[in-house]
C-alpha cells in the first residue's frame, strides 16, 4: 500500500491497545503517535486516555512493521509490557483524560533487541489549529476519528477502522468551561484515545459564506468519553469503556461523545518532560531516546511478531 494522501497516512497514526485488568478482564484501547518539537529534537509520543491506561495490571502494544520505507500489512509487532504502568504519564489536572507514553526509548529497544523497524506516520503539534484557525471554524463541522471500536479492525492487514461525524458544539468554546467538545458520532467501547481530525479534501464551506477551494486538515482532540442515558432517564457522561462486554439493558448510549482538546495532548507532554528535567525554552535538547529510558529500561516487556491475525 502506497501512503501518500492524508487519508491514508490517518490509518498509520494508530496503535492497538490490550489491556488487562486486574480482576483478569481483557479490554482494548486506542493510541496514537503524536510529535511534540522543543528546540532541534522531535519528541514522539504514544497518546492515549487515562483510563484506558491506568489501574491495568498489564498492557501490549501493537504496531506494523517496516520494510523498505513501507508498511507491511499484516507482518505487525506486538510489545507486552508487564510493568504496564511503569512508562506512562498523565495529565497533572486529575480531570483531563490524557495520557502519555514516551515512544523513543521503546522503539529503541525494539529495533535493539528485536531487529525490527517501526511503520507509522505522527500527528504533531503542527497539526492543531492557530486561534485564528479555530475561530475560522463554523459551529458544526465534519470530523473523522480513527481507531479500534469494539476491538473491532483489519485484524488480517493490522489496520484500525476511520468513522465520521459532526462536531455538537462549536471547537472554539470550552464546553462546561473545560477544555472539552462534543461530537455527534457513535462512539464505541475502544474508541477511547481516538485522534479527532478535520479533514476536507478539494473544497470546504468558509464560515462567512461560500466554498473554498483547496484541503484542511487539523488535529483537534481526543475521544475520551460518552453520554448514556441510564433507566432513570437521566443523561450521564461516562468514560468509554475499553472492557468487551454486554452494556446494561438499563443504559443507552444516545451518540454524543466528549472529545478533548488537542491542547491538553501538548500540555501531558510538556508537563513529562518538565518533570524529566527538560528545559522546554533552551536551545538544544536532549535526544528523545534518552528521555524516559529509564522507564522503559525498568520495563519488563515481551514481544512476538503479528501475522495478520487477533493478538
Amino acid at each position: 500500500m502506497q501512503v501518500k494522501t492524508v487519508a491514508e497516512q490517518l490509518f498509520f497514526t494508530t496503535v492497538r491497545i490490550d489491556t488487562v485488568a486486574p480482576n483478569g478482564l481483557a479490554g482494548a484501547g486506542t493510541g496514537f503517535i503524536f510529535t511534540h518539537k522543543v528546540a532541534n529534537q522531535n519528541y514522539p509520543f504514544v497518546v492515549t486516555n487515562k483510563h484506558v491506561v491506568m489501574g491495568m495490571r498489564e498492557g501490549a502494544l501493537s504496531f506494523l512493521q517496516r520494510k523498505d520505507g513501507l508498511p507491511t500489512l499484516g507482518n505487525g509487532f506486538r510489545l507486552t509490557i508487564h510493568d504496564w504502568p511503569q512508562p506512562w504519564f498523565g495529565h497533572p489536572s486529575p480531570d483531563i483524560d490524557i495520557a502519555v507514553c514516551p515512544l523513543a526509548p521503546l522503539e529503541a529497544h525494539i529495533r535493539q533487541k528485536n531487529g525490527i523497524e517501526l511503520f507509522y506516520r505522527s500527528v504533531s503539534t503542527e497539526m492543531i489549529p492557530s486561534e485564528k484557525q479555530v475561530q475560522e471554524l463554523d459551529a458544526v463541522e465534519s470530523v473523522t476519528f480513527v481507531g479500534y471500536p469494539n476491538g473491532i479492525w483489519d485484524s488480517k492487514n493490522l489496520l484500525p477502522v476511520a468513522r465520521r461525524g459532526t462536531t455538537a458544539t462549536p471547537i472554539e468554546v470550552d464546553f462546561e468551561n473545560t477544555p472539552r467538545f462534543l461530537i455527534d458520532a457513535s462512539v464505541f467501547g475502544g474508541s477511547s484515545g481516538s485522534p479527532v481530525f478535520i479533514l476536507d479534501h478539494g473544497t470546504y464551506a468558509a464560515k462567512s459564506g461560500g466554498v473554498v477551494i483547496g484541503s484542511r486538515f487539523h488535529f483537534v482532540g481526543v475521544i475520551a468519553a460518552v453520554f448514556f442515558r441510564t433507566n432513570l432517564n437521566e443523561i450521564v457522561a461516562v468514560p468509554i469503556p475499553t472492557h468487551v462486554q454486554p452494556m446494561a439493558r438499563q443504559q443507552e448510549m444516545i451518540d454524543l461523545g466528549i472529545v478533548f482538546k488537542a491542547r491538553t495532548v501538548v500540555e501531558t507532554i510538556e508537563a513529562f518532560l518538565k518533570a524529566r528535567g527538560v528545559d522546554l525554552s533552551a536551545k538544544a535538547a536532549p535526544d528523545p531516546a534518552e528521555v524516559g529510558a529509564d522507564e522503559a529500561d525498568a520495563t519488563r516487556t515481551a514481544a512476538h511478531d503479528l501475522t495478520g491475525s487477533r493478538p
